[in-house]
């Protein structure tokens, strides 16, 4: 039989309850924070963190010192470009989730909304994207080095401040989760203009390039908290299902979304050679004919309103959107599911009205 046993660190105790490991864990509650009975919507959870999610934005205004001021100028137009912050989010509520009750988390939060925001820098420069949550791109106004430059600037910059945390378990989730975000745009990129991607492949970029970081800032959340390697790993899971499904529906948005709402044009994903779920399930039941359109029109990134009219129809007609949201709903079923590891509490009913919002998103 197990037994209880005490960790002790250099700011508090921590009680490691190992009597009843299979147990759901039980989070320890925080004075003050929010009651599960008041988080039913996604607006709830924002108003619910409301001070955890500003406490986060404070961080990301304060780590901007570049003695460049032109460095500072360009990332915080891109920082304060309507962002929803939902990694940080993610973040604090696998900690708190945990039974953690400092602070720290916000300066991590920040950490990873600048690898972020780092990530969309450059992704602009190679999709050459004019446009981002409606506005023009850091590219369109500054140009392509200036964005690639300053995407560079707040990687080291995150970097520079994680190691402050002296947490070897932290450095190398966030190592592991920037290797692998690099490793799933170059595999996206190098199918790029192909309309035959194995779905499998097409999940392993999605995997890599979105759900990294996702399952990074859960698992960091964690191991703030000092949770056990099981609690850890329930949560890599949970931010990995959340990740995939998460870009599933955003790869879908961009066939079903008004266009103003997304913030970008309809069908940019085939103008730019992207093959996401919903055209691979399409290229699989469309007859040949349609299937030589789609694969021209991809290969010569050329796409008139009549041609995307036609495939939006034959999208509908073939169950090609309904069949992604599905995908979408499993992966978040499955997210739902490591989340059975807790008690019920009020960060764990956030995570879960966090998920669905995912895929129930119109933008």
């Amino acid at each position: 039989m197990g037994h209880s046993s005490v960790k002790i660190t250099h700011k508090r105790v921590v009680v490691c309850l190992t009597l009843f490991a299979s147990l759901p864990y039980h989070p320890r509650t925080i004075s003050g924070g929010p009651v599960i009975s008041t988080i039913n919507n996604m607006a709830d959870v924002w108003e619910a963190y409301r001070h955890e999610v500003d406490g986060v934005e404070n961080r990301v205004k304060k780590n901007l010192d570049s003695s460049v001021e032109l460095v500072n100028t360009v990332a915080a137009q891109i920082l304060s470009g309507g962002g929803k912050r939902i990694r940080p989010l993610i973040l604090l509520l696998s900690a708190r989730l945990c039974g953690y009750t400092d602070n720290e988390h916000h300066q991590l939060g920040s950490i990873v909304e600048y690898i972020h925001t780092a990530t969309l820098l450059h992704d602009d420069v190679v999709d050459e994207a004019d446009l981002r949550r409606g506005k023009r791109t850091t590219r369109r106004v500054w140009g392509n080095q200036i964005s690639i430059l300053v995407g560079d600037y707040l990687y080291t910059r995150a970097m520079c401040r994680v190691v402050e945390f002296r947490s070897q378990g932290i450095n190398e989730v966030l190592a592991e989760a920037c290797k692998k975000m690099a490793e799933g745009e170059v595999l996206q990129l190098y199918y790029n203009g192909n309309p035959a991607v194995p779905e499998h492949d097409y999940i392993k970029i999605v995997e890599h390039k979105t759900a990294a970081l996702i399952a990074a800032s859960c698992r960091m959340g964690a191991i703030l908290a000092d949770a056990s390697e099981a609690q850890q790993e329930s949560l890599f899971r949970f931010g990995q299902y959340l990740g995939i499904a998460f870009q599933v529906a955003d790869d879908t948005l961009d066939y079903t979304a008004n266009g103003e709402s997304l913030g970008k044009t309809i069908g940019q994903d085939l103008r730019q050679g992207k093959a996401t779920l919903p055209l691979l399930h399409l290229l699989k039941h469309c007859s040949e004919q349609d299937a030589a359109m789609i694969k021209d029109r991809m290969e010569t990134r050329t796409l008139s309103p009549t041609d995307l009219e036609r495939i939006l129809f034959l999208m509908n007609e073939y169950g090609s959107v309904t069949y992604s949201t599905e995908r979408a709903q499993t992966y978040i079923n499955a997210a739902k599911r490591e989340l059975d590891n807790f008690e019920d509490c009020p960060a764990r009913r956030a995570l879960t009205v966090t998920a669905d919002y995912m895929i129930t998103r119109d933008r």
